[in-house]
């Protein structure tokens, strides 16, 4: 049986998606001004043009997590373009049930990646709120099954934090670029065995990491 993640127009449009995404990380860097200096929506209308993929080999395993655990409920945090939206989607429409939730600051960027969901068909098993994450998850009404942070990194703490009491046991949480300085204090957390997660990080592209924990 071939997967939804390896069919067109889904498969088809993952690779036109990761191409682009490749080309313009060959092209010309553009200056910015530091991200200290500038509050989350800032940073995503500055990048309301930049492709942050998640790595294919990470798609794919996000894929299967979800395959596997078969969550009603995936919350995703950082949106993008929808590349990874687009696996997790794969994995619920397979499974037969389910429903992706997720959450972008850039309105440009939500509506490309909302053009593409009705493009390849995957529309109906995929919420897009668009603002703060922090506001945005809020009224999340059913258990969360499976959780991917890929958003700012200095968010991932907080976002878990707001969704934490939505969590059942057995709730996967896969946090990708756990590399990055600012997921210091999420790290913390996550392996701290005293709040209650198991958590192991294996490398996922050059130089990074995805850090993903079991809620016990």
């Amino acid at each position: 049986m071939t997967t939804t993640l390896d069919s067109d127009p889904l498969a088809s449009t993952l690779r036109q998606l990761y191409a682009a995404a490749d080309a313009q990380r060959r092209g010309p860097r553009r200056r910015r001004e530091s991200d200290k200096s500038r509050s989350a929506q800032q940073r995503a209308d500055d990048a309301s043009e930049v492709y942050m993929p998640i790595d294919p080999d990470a798609g794919r395993l996000l894929y299967s997590l979800v395959r596997a655990t078969q969550p009603t409920v995936v919350v995703e945090f950082g949106m993008s373009f929808g590349i990874s939206t687009l696996h997790l989607a794969a994995a619920v429409r397979d499974n037969g049930s389910g429903r992706v939730v997720t959450t972008e600051l850039s309105a440009d960027k939500v509506a490309a990646a909302q053009a593409t969901f009705d493009r390849v068909g995957v529309s109906d098993v995929i919420e897009v709120r668009v603002g703060d994450a922090l506001d945005t998850l809020q009224n999340i009404d059913s258990p969360v099954g499976f959780v991917l942070l890929d958003g700012w990194k200095e968010m991932y703490l907080p976002v878990l934090n707001l969704l934490e009491d939505r969590l059942p046991s057995g709730t996967l949480v896969a946090a990708d670029n756990a590399g990055h300085a600012e997921t210091g204090a999420y790290l913390d957390h996550v392996r701290d065995p005293a709040h209650g997660y198991v958590s192991f990080n294996f490398p996922s592209k050059q130089g990074d990491s995805m850090e993903l924990s079991l809620k016990a």
